[in-house]
């Protein structure tokens, strides 16, 4: 089981959560919605972005409007599965730019991708590079979105919990 990350108290959530809205605020806008002191929200950003649990701070880009309107769920299902196999597989489909989400899932297949392409005739060529051309990649499987009702990259964040008498 992963060890928990650093305990965070209620000013870090609320940070977060203000960084999960609009990652572009400035320190002073954090700090007065926060109810506190920039040096302090800078400090706890700091402490959160050196623990890794604030990751990076991006912009989320509509791929239909640059051209990638193409989103694929792939399964893949490998042949041969131990440690040293499953991280190559992992660390050639982080080298992948096409390549927006990589799980490792329980069940029927061993990993779960979500791709972005331009075209089908780019997806076909993505899959034979990636897949066609790896002797350990036993199956995969696309499904096709369709529509996108939601896409969220926002954490639920819950308040910490308080110690109870």
């Amino acid at each position: 089981m992963p060890a928990a990350g650093p305990a965070l108290d209620a000013l870090d959530l609320h940070l977060l959560d203000l960084l999960q809205d609009d990652a572009a605020l400035t320190m002073r806008t954090l700090a007065e919605r926060a109810g506190s002191s920039p040096a302090t929200c800078q400090r706890r950003i700091a402490a959160m972005r050196a623990s890794g649990v604030l990751m990076k701070q991006v912009a989320l880009v509509d791929r239909q409007q640059v051209g990638r309107p193409l989103t694929v769920f792939v399964s893949v299902e490998l042949d041969r599965q131990n440690d040293a196999l499953l991280r190559q597989f992992e660390q050639r489909i982080a080298a992948e730019p096409a390549v927006m989400a990589c799980y490792e899932v329980s069940g029927e297949f061993d990993f779960l991708l979500v791709v972005s392409a331009a075209s089908m005739q780019d997806y076909h060529a993505f899959t034979r590079e990636l897949f066609s051309s790896n002797h350990n990649v036993r199956n995969f499987k696309s499904m096709f979105a369709m529509h996108c009702s939601k896409f969220e990259t926002r954490v639920p964040l819950a308040a910490p919990a308080t110690a109870r008498a």
